[in-house]
């Protein structure tokens, strides 16, 4: 039985607690945040609740975004103390979120057992305090509903929850906060220990640690370290000592002390002393991002913005250096992050790049294998806590897998480290990896008993790769793949470089349909489960080197096979349902709003940005927006178009990109019917229900919209507009080009006010216009720039 979680009180109005009721905002679950009464605070509720209300002001503020739109804030209500002790009975749940001192956390939950209901869960966001001590003055009652959960920051977009129970917690407090944390706020539940830091940043720190031990020997520097351990090695990008600057000196040092204080028994406990140039940092008040210099800082020269990074023998700063080593061009070459492992890791003998990856890396190996039972029970949490909380693509036994169990054993073995024994012995039975594929299941190897483990599997994570490995991948090209979903739902995988679109995904797109019409499935899912992007737009190699060799009547081609095939998806008689995330521009713009029903993550980047390359949306993104904008007012009813038209044109013509998926609802490039999944792994999963359920209730295809459009008049307005960007520095002579032309499209061309226009008649005009761009020069610069160098050119 799982206890339902509608309402949660946050204690502590802090960065951490306004983070969490932001989140919680987010998914659309009411909050109460309860800060202290100032001292000196007057009678009136603004004064007493300052705290509570700076805390979600700073929320309001945040970079990056806290909330997937600030009228979210709403859902959250300012509370302190002394005033609303009543309203904490409303509370389902309640996350503590104070100062990490047991003294001040106990008379919190002294406060909370006068006041909570009976049955409502009481957790703390604690990364260091045991909760045996947290526990000691709590009644039966109240410690069989107390747990950890302990998010990470910033909370919308750090995948990891870390929860750890008590000795008295009972289980169904436990699988109803899991249940909450992995349904309702989109996060990725592991299970850890009450032990110094739990997982994540046990093992993220002393992987920290062995950085500051090895690159001394090596002679690196800080930025040649960030370059080895992120993007190369399949980290985040910030790396070691960027991501020390975001966390701040003081937090690191904290959590470096507390394992040190402890975990007395740790055999690398000497590991976690902090070295002699953090401590220096700290006492110069140099504590990273928020104070302005840390391990870099920025530095104005000649107006212009240069990163500068610290010289760890003196202390000063100096230029950032460009990083070169062969292992780290190698490694991006690489399709793969086990491939980036094992070109950073076995590299040349005379890479000292390479030599310090290793050296970590069964550093970091070793001690992981270390640390089970201890921290956790098996290595699916340990590399879990890895992926979500530090951003590694490979956790640490994933990572081993992909190094070669048998071949890093021996060289660490040669270079005299102790491998854990329960390794060895997995060696010794003949099992060459931690994880195996049995039939259909993925399985681990299990430490206390040498058995294998069935991976547990959130049900509402519908892997390609576990199909692809079951053998339902239909079939293959070189852009993209039909997967047999089950249920007969038809799946379309795009797997090119960022998922740009090109000629083998539109084929693939086609033959999908195809087998709808035939009546083999009922329904599609266009979807994928690439970390970085959905769609990151079309492949303009192929404009840019048609527009050079003045081919436009293949160009013209082109563009009519891609609008006929979005008009196809959106009238489809099968629901075709569109599953975007992340990253989203351009052309995968145009799939998702050509779609009979769209299901998105919360974390959604997307939006109209051909502009930047000197084009326009060519695929039907100028019409569909405007369909949704106008699409739906009755054409007996008089109007003024162009406060719409405005709009839409700030959309396209300024390149806009939302921030949210919530955001992308506001732009419209969602349906305000459209579904937003917090949990992006959950996407593909809830696409299919929708799909599915869309097709037994006898979908039927929306009916063709046309648009009363106002020609000449607005597209003055859109021009004056444009005229007093150019004037203000905003926009480049190639700007206004481009710009009048979109007008021309979003006016409905040159047609009297109130001319009613089809949707193909501006998928007409959409193609005109982008034709008669790839024919200028200065568009032909941009798209050459842009392939070059991957930024925009304002030319």
């Amino acid at each position: 039985m799982t206890l339902p979680i509608n309402r949660v009180a946050v204690l502590g109005g802090g960065v951490m607690g306004s983070g969490i009721a932001a989140h919680l905002a987010n998914a659309g679950i009411e909050s109460l945040l309860y800060d202290i009464v100032p001292q000196g605070a007057g009678d009136d509720p603004a004064s007493r609740n300052s705290f509570a209300l700076k805390g979600i002001q700073t929320a309001i503020k945040a970079r990056p975004a806290a909330f997937y739109r600030k009228d979210a804030a709403s859902l959250i209500t300012a509370c302190n103390y002394d005033d609303h002790a009543d309203l904490l009975k409303t509370a389902d749940m309640i996350i503590e979120v104070v100062v990490e001192r047991l003294d001040i956390k106990q008379k919190v939950f002294e406060w909370v057992a006068k006041h909570r209901r009976p049955g409502s869960i009481l957790t703390s966001n604690t990364s260091g305090i045991k909760i045996a001590d947290m526990v000691s003055e709590m009644d039966d009652e109240l410690r069989q509903h107390f747990m950890v959960t302990h998010f990470f920051n910033p909370v919308r977009y750090m995948k990891l929850l870390e929860l750890v129970a008590g000795e008295d917690t009972k289980p169904e407090v436990v699988e109803s906060v899991a249940k909450f944390g992995a349904n309702a706020l989109g996060k990725g539940v592991v299970y850890g220990k009450d032990t110094p830091n739990f997982i994540g940043n046990r093992i993220g720190i002393f992987g920290i640690a062995s950085v500051f031990r090895h690159m001394a020997a090596f002679g690196l520097t800080v930025e040649q370290v960030d370059g080895i351990f992120g993007d190369a090695m399949g980290r985040a990008k910030s790396a070691v000592f960027r991501t020390a600057d975001l966390v701040g000196l003081d937090t690191l040092v904290h959590v470096f002390e507390n394992v040190y204080e402890i975990a007395t028994e740790d055999e690398e406990r000497e590991s976690f002393v902090v070295p002699d140039y953090v401590t220096g940092l700290l006492n110069d008040g140099r504590t990273g991002e928020k104070s302005g210099a840390g391990f870099y800082k920025k530095s104005k020269v000649n107006g212009k913005t240069q990163i500068l990074a610290l010289d760890l023998a003196t202390l000063e700063y100096r230029p950032k250096e460009k990083v070169r080593f062969p292992c780290i061009g190698k490694a991006k070459k690489c399709a793969t992050p086990q491939e980036k492992a094992r070109a950073m890791a076995y590299g040349a003998e005379d890479d000292i790049a390479s030599q310090c990856a290793w050296s970590v890396l069964a550093d970091t190996l070793i001690y992981s294998a270390n640390r089970i039972p201890e921290i956790a029970d098996d290595v699916v949490n340990i590399d879990r806590a890895m992926s979500w909380g530090f951003g590694w693509d490979l956790g640490p036994f994933e990572t081993w897998d992909a190094l070669g169990v048998r071949k890093s054993v021996e060289r660490m073995e040669a270079e005299g480290r102790d491998v854990p024994l329960w390794v060895k012995d997995m060696l010794a039975a003949g099992r060459e990896s931690f994880y195996q594929r049995n039939d259909d299941a993925k399985m681990t190897f299990q430490m206390k008993n040498g058995d294998s483990l069935l991976v547990p599997m959130d049900p509402r994570h519908l892997l390609l790769s576990d199909l692809k490995a079951a053998g339902k991948e239909i079939e293959r090209n070189v852009g993209a793949s039909l997967f047999d979903l089950g249920d007969g739902c038809l799946g379309l995988e795009f797997h090119t470089k960022m998922n740009a679109l090109d000629e083998a995904i539109f084929g693939m797109y086609g033959k999908a349909m195809d087998k709808l019409d035939a009546g083999e499935f009922d329904a599609l899912v266009v979807g994928n489960q690439d970390a970085k992007a959905f769609c990151a737009g079309a492949n303009i190699l192929g404009i840019l080197m048609a527009s050079m060799q003045k081919n436009w009547d293949s160009i013209d081609s082109q563009i009519v096979e891609l609008q006929n095939l979005m008009m196809r998806a959106k009238y489809s008689k099968n629901p075709i349902v569109v599953a975007p995330h992340s990253l989203t521009l351009g052309g995968g713009v145009e799939v998702a709003m050509h779609s009979s029903a769209t299901v998105a993550a919360g974390e959604l980047y997307m939006g109209l940005v051909e502009v930047g390359v000197g084009l326009i949306p060519g695929a039907g993104g100028c019409k569909e927006l405007m369909v949704r904008y106008l699409g739906d007012v009755p054409q007996t009813i008089a109007y003024d178009p162009i406060p719409f038209i405005q709009k839409a044109f700030e959309n396209i013509g300024m390149a806009r990109v939302s921030m949210s998926a919530e955001e992308a609802r506001d732009m419209g490039y969602l349906r305000p019917t459209d579904r937003v999944i917090l949990d992006g792994s959950a996407v593909l999963y809830q696409a299919k229900k929708l799909a599915l359920g869309m097709a037994a209730g006898d979908y039927e295809p929306p009916r063709q919209r046309t648009i009363k459009v106002p020609g000449p008049t607005a597209k003055a307005a859109v021009e004056l507009f444009l005229y007093q960007m150019h004037e203000g520095g905003f926009a480049t002579d190639h700007d206004v080009t481009v710009g009048k032309r979109l007008a021309i499209i979003l006016t409905g061309g040159d047609c009297p006010w109130g001319t009613v226009r089809t949707e193909q008649d501006l998928l007409d005009l959409e193609r005109e216009v982008f034709l008669s761009l790839c024919g200028e020069a200065k568009t032909q610069a941009r798209i050459q720039h842009m392939l070059q160098t991957g930024k925009p050119l304002r030319n």
